[in-house]
């Protein structure tokens, strides 16, 4: 499996902080992150998605909190702007922490 490093917290402390990395080879989002508390998955689950599916949390997956500030490490189309909420006040992208030769 070859994990290539996205991005972590910026305000993080030394240990346990949110995550990204890219699996090269079929593109998926590996994300570390916070568990969703049992408020946040009940609110989930009553919002739902669409018509027919189950909004159980199946045994082998899991809802997490994924803070605003990380979605500038989610790649997205060039064309697409980064979201309102990941970026600074000017619009621009938060302070990006990925270091250089770090994968």
């Amino acid at each position: 499996m070859a994990l290539r490093f996205l991005g972590i917290w910026p305000n993080t402390p030394d240990d346990g902080s949110p995550t990204i990395w890219l699996e090269e080879t079929t593109g998926d989002l590996i994300i570390q992150s916070w568990k969703a508390d049992e408020e946040t998955v009940r609110a989930a689950q009553e919002i739902g998605s669409v018509p027919g599916h189950s909004t159980d949390v199946p045994d082998h997956e899991t809802v997490i909190r994924l803070p605003a500030n990380m979605l500038q490490f989610i790649p997205r189309p060039a064309h697409e702007p980064v979201p309102r909420s990941a970026s600074g006040t000017d619009g621009a992208p938060l302070a990006n922490t990925i270091s250089e030769g770090r994968e």
